[in-house]
């Protein structure tokens, strides 16, 4: 991994912390190098990547993949925190299901693409957020009855109890779910902030491994 590279550990509630000890933030800012907007066409080395990506996850693979060590370790925290994992997937089987059903890791776009390619290869899921967007350091806690996902006037309204990840100042996104509107990277965003959510069992060069993937595919010109 690079030097150059400097991850930061996302704050945690104290709810989170007690309940939930094993359950870590890390985060990454990046700066887009690449001259492709980000919700354009990738590049060729980056469908070259998923390409190579969709022939590693063929049959026999892609249907144990829920029993490899780290897409387990998912499914154990999905249970713990009250998800059933067959309803609801975990980012990787998930991803490796579409795969199947779609013949191969089709692009979606540059993003999508990157954040794909650094899943398949570790098994840990990274999201993107504008970092402009944010006011201050990012943390994971319970959501607030009624509060907004973001801070656009037009966001979703959260129940109680629901793990965000939240800055200073507002829920940004539903932990392993949706984002808020006004905070997900679009076509002119130059400034990223990544954040990996590493469970128990995850070995944490997989969870750093997974964000300088996406790094290095980003901050190339």
């Amino acid at each position: 991994m690079s030097s150059a590279m400097v991850l930061e550990l996302g704050w945690r509630s104290r709810e989170v912390e007690e309940e939930l000890p094993a359950l870590r933030l890390l985060l990454a800012d990046v700066g887009v190098g690449r001259r492709t907007p980000l919700t354009g066409a990738s590049p060729p080395d980056v469908e070259g990547r998923l390409r190579e990506l969709s022939s590693r996850f063929r049959g026999a693979r892609a249907v144990a993949i829920r029993r490899e060590p780290v897409p387990a370790a998912y499914r154990v925290f999905f249970r713990h925190i009250g998800l059933d994992p067959d309803v609801v997937r975990t980012p990787i089987e998930a991803a490796v299901l579409e795969r199947m059903l779609r013949g191969g890791f089709l692009t979606g776009g540059l993003l999508e693409d990157v954040l794909l390619i650094a899943l398949a290869d570790t098994g840990v899921p990274v999201w993107a957020l504008d970092a402009e967007s944010l006011d201050g350091q990012l943390g994971i806690r319970p959501s607030r009855e009624g509060e907004p996902l973001g801070r656009s006037p037009k966001a979703r309204t959260l129940p109680a109890g629901q793990l965000v990840i939240a800055d200073s100042s507002a829920a940004l996104a539903v932990l392993f779910g949706e984002s808020g509107a006004g905070h997900v990277a679009g076509a002119a965003t130059r400034r990223l902030k990544l954040f990996a959510v590493q469970v128990a069992g995850v070995p944490t060069l997989y969870a750093e491994e997974a964000l300088w993937s996406c790094r290095a595919a980003l901050e190339q010109p």
